[in-house]
């Protein structure tokens, strides 16, 4: 079912307070967060889009004590592949679920082999089609290793983009839509423009500033223009 194209009037709902100016929290979220980068740490694709597949609720702290020796023991998709699902359950146990996150990438890492020759392709169909790879981990994968302008909408994009007021809705895709309008519709100029690296940036500010509990409002600096200051 394709969602229909949101509209910047259409956003933040009736008789909303005035949605936050896209190009002033670009801007602002740049200065603060000019180191902006996915956390999960890779040497290359595969290795990205298995941390990342991993990454499901759990955070990319907790991946990455896992991954070096995930990537040690299989240090490609041929060889996690051929892995047995009890040794890499081991190693992935910390992360919870071990048993499910060792069938998962074992899976992903054969459709890979299969379907791709080991390595990750740069198409957003053929990754959604592989096992356990979703739209927001096609973005994060196309986004931070192929270099393309992709929203990747997880948690903290979407509670950070409701407070501002850039949305009102809840599923991912949905958020992805109406953040777009709106960042359209006042424009944000120069790097801070690329949807990628704003993403990244709303993620750090979710994490550290707009938190879920308690966010510090009086930290912000995005205060002055968040329509939902002082709003937990």
């Amino acid at each position: 079912m394709q969602i229909p194209r949101s509209t910047p009037e259409a956003v933040a709902g009736p008789g909303a307070e005035r949605p936050a100016d896209a190009a002033a929290v670009a801007s602002r979220l740049e200065d603060l967060h000019l180191e902006a980068r996915t956390e999960l740490d890779h040497r290359d694709a595969v290795e990205l889009l298995v941390a990342t597949v991993l990454s499901a609720q759990t955070t990319d702290v907790r991946v990455n004590q896992v991954t070096p020796e995930l990537f040690s023991r299989w240090p490609d998709a041929a060889a996690l592949a051929g892995a047995e699902e009890t040794d890499v359950a081991e190693v992935v146990r910390p992360l919870g679920m071990g048993p499910t996150r060792a069938r998962r990438i074992i899976a992903l890492a054969r459709g890979l082999l299969v379907d791709h020759g080991g390595r990750v392709p740069d198409d957003q169909g053929a990754l959604e089609a592989l096992p356990g790879v979703g739209r927001k981990t096609a973005h994060v994968v196309r986004g931070a290793w192929f270099g393309h302008s992709l929203l990747a909408v997880d948690t903290h994009v979407g509670r950070v983009s409701r407070r501002l007021g850039w949305t009102t809705r809840t599923d991912p895709r949905a958020v992805e839509e109406d953040v777009v309008a709106r960042l359209e519709a006042d424009g944000t100029g120069a790097e801070a423009e690329e949807l990628t690296v704003l993403g990244l940036r709303l993620i750090l500010h979710g994490r550290r500033v707009c938190t879920a509990r308690a966010p510090r409002c009086d930290q912000c600096v995005l205060a002055d223009i968040c329509p939902q200051v002082g709003v937990a």
